[in-house]
């Protein structure tokens, strides 16, 4: 089983696909529109809405965003798309040059909460918030850190 971060824009899914897969070197990017299969009649969408991003998927080293858009005709029904602070998408790495990558890339244009560096659960860990407002954490030992805590406790 895998469990992957499911991301919603509000009509700039396209703008973030290619930000990700370009800030995280995406081994495979995947999307679909909204145009691209058989429409309802009964429920006609408008022309920005058909130009949308229905589903998408960026893969890198082993990891996987999926991302899409919701309708501005969707909204009556799935609510009002909100930027929040209750989702990250941790990127565990035991590579700290590939981590200080992803965290160049993915700054641009955002704000570091706090920069990579060494701290009492990791030898690389950093925090921030994408231009997206996409809240992202960086670690190199994220696994070793949990293992030994667990241990200690038994």
């Amino acid at each position: 089983m895998s469990a992957n971060v499911y991301l919603n824009f509000d009509g700039v899914a396209e703008q973030a696909i290619d930000f990700y897969s370009k800030a995280l070197n995406a081994k495979e990017v995947k999307k679909v529109k909204f145009k691209d299969f058989p429409q309802d009649p009964n429920y006609p969408l408008s022309e920005n809405e058909l130009n949308m991003i229905m589903e998408s998927s960026v893969e890198f080293a082993g990891g996987k965003i999926m991302m899409s858009d919701v309708l501005p005709s969707m909204m009556a029904v799935t609510g009002e798309l909100v930027k929040g602070n209750n989702v990250f998408i941790s990127l565990v790495n035991d590579d700290k040059q590939t981590l200080e990558e992803y965290f160049k890339h993915l700054s641009d244009g955002g704000h570091v909460v706090m920069p990579l560096s060494n701290t009492p659960w990791s030898s690389c860990f950093g925090m921030l918030v994408d231009k997206f407002g996409i809240s992202w954490k960086f670690n190199s030992d994220a696994v070793q850190f949990l293992d030994n805590v667990i241990s200690n406790k038994q």
